[in-house]
């Protein structure tokens, strides 16, 4: 959600430029989007671009930004990550990738009335993976902010949503949100043996190692 909304101390905020950062053949770009700064990215990887968490007024960035678009990818259902989904699926015709259990939120937002509403082209299940002509996605299943939340793993980065923040992780206070969900979501995230970057939905970069150490702290005090 908005970075006001996650646990995160103002010290610890990065605020995400327009940037250009370049992971072999993958290249992401970020803008922070909105009032909450929510970051939509895209992700080039082999010719491809993939738009992952279009905010308010993301459309026109995306547009300048894309030259072979394939798909747009939600981490979860919050009106800040989802609000141009409708807009960009026909202007770029392009399906629409959203968590399975966030599907209703994109058609109503109790806190934003006004919406935009959107129809995923595809429901995503907990766990599902894709293969894009050779590139592969992962959405991981970390419900508890809400219950679809989901990490999207693109090669060797992570995109966290509002799942986990640098040294912070999504409020599980608002409608859909479940603490007792977030503490397993913490528990399996503690199990990965690996690292990988994370690209969250507010804030700077920081990683699964990084984060895995402050896992403990976060299950106690939920």
């Amino acid at each position: 959600m908005l970075l006001s909304l996650a646990r995160i101390k103002p010290r610890f905020l990065k605020r995400a430029q327009n940037q250009l950062l370049k992971r072999e053949t993958m290249q992401i770009k970020v803008q922070a989007m909105g009032d909450y700064q929510t970051n939509c990215y895209i992700v080039t990887i082999d010719g491809k671009d993939f738009i992952i968490d279009p905010g308010v007024g993301a459309t026109p960035w995306v547009e300048q930004n894309v030259k072979n678009p394939v798909a747009i990818f939600n981490t979860h259902g919050h009106f800040d990550h989802v609000w141009s989904n409708d807009e960009l699926q026909k202007k770029l015709n392009i399906p629409l990738y959203t968590p399975k259990d966030d599907v209703m939120m994109l058609q109503d937002s109790s806190w934003m009335p006004s919406l935009p509403p959107s129809t995923p082209d595809v429901e995503v299940k907990p766990d599902e993976e894709f293969d894009f002509d050779g590139v592969k996605v992962k959405f991981h299943h970390f419900p508890g902010h809400s219950g679809g939340t989901s990490m999207i793993e693109i090669g060797d980065v992570m995109f966290s949503g509002d799942f986990i923040f640098e040294r912070s992780i999504g409020r599980t206070d608002f409608p859909y949100s479940s603490p007792k969900d977030m503490k397993a979501s913490l528990l399996k995230f503690k199990k990965f043996d690996f690292d990988k970057t994370l690209y969250p939905g507010h804030g700077g970069t920081t990683t699964i190692k990084q984060e895995q150490a402050y896992s403990d702290y976060w299950i106690q005090n939920l």
